[in-house]
């Protein structure tokens, strides 16, 4: 943890950060789709699972809730990248702890999109196994921000993430947050 945490503090230029961040992306928002929609039903075939559908009204709805993930899920980058001079990928790790904008929120307002947008895609699929690989990569991404990520922010940034983590939902956002005024101190 204290290699890791040292590979933290290096602050890389805004190219880097940038093309860090865009590669990311291509694995979250295209590849991981692509194989929801590509493969999840072929294992429902392979594993004799019917396909749900819902009609016109999933489409609807299967595609809202990949668009307001998606949407959500992009909202906190610029923060990352501009104020706190980082990525979402820990070892490009931000340099300000964030606590504005969708961070104010949910401590994991990426992941909370992330999850939401696979989700509309099980729903566009109607792949029970889409939903299940849904799950299991919200399980895995729970395990590894509550097994690694915040012991890292703890050790970065001690009491500020600690209040911050007592004070803030971990994935489930409170909206009513928003009706609160918001602190533009980082």
């Amino acid at each position: 943890m204290k290699t890791f945490t040292r590979l933290t503090r290096r602050e890389y230029p805004l190219a880097v950060r940038l093309v860090v961040t865009l590669a990311a992306g291509m694995v979250f928002a295209l590849l991981i789709p692509y194989l929801l929609f590509g493969y999840a039903p072929r294992l429902d075939a392979l594993w004799s699972f019917q396909r749900i559908s819902l009609g016109t009204v999933g489409y609807i709805v299967g595609g809202l809730i990949v668009l307001s993930g998606f949407l959500f899920a992009l909202w906190p980058i610029s923060d990352q990248l501009f104020a706190a001079r980082g990525t979402p990928i820990p070892v490009v790790a931000t340099k300000v702890l964030l606590v504005r904008g969708p961070f104010r929120l949910c401590r994991n307002p990426m992941g909370f999109g992330a999850i939401m947008a696979y989700l509309g895609v099980a729903i566009l699929t109607g792949s029970i196994s889409a939903l299940l690989c849904v799950l299991f990569f919200a399980g895995l991404f729970v395990t590894y921000v509550k097994l690694f990520e915040e012991h890292e922010l703890e050790a970065r940034f001690g009491e500020a993430y600690t209040a911050y983590k007592a004070s803030t939902p971990f994935l489930i956002p409170d909206f009513t947050r928003l009706k609160r005024p918001e602190k533009h101190d980082n």
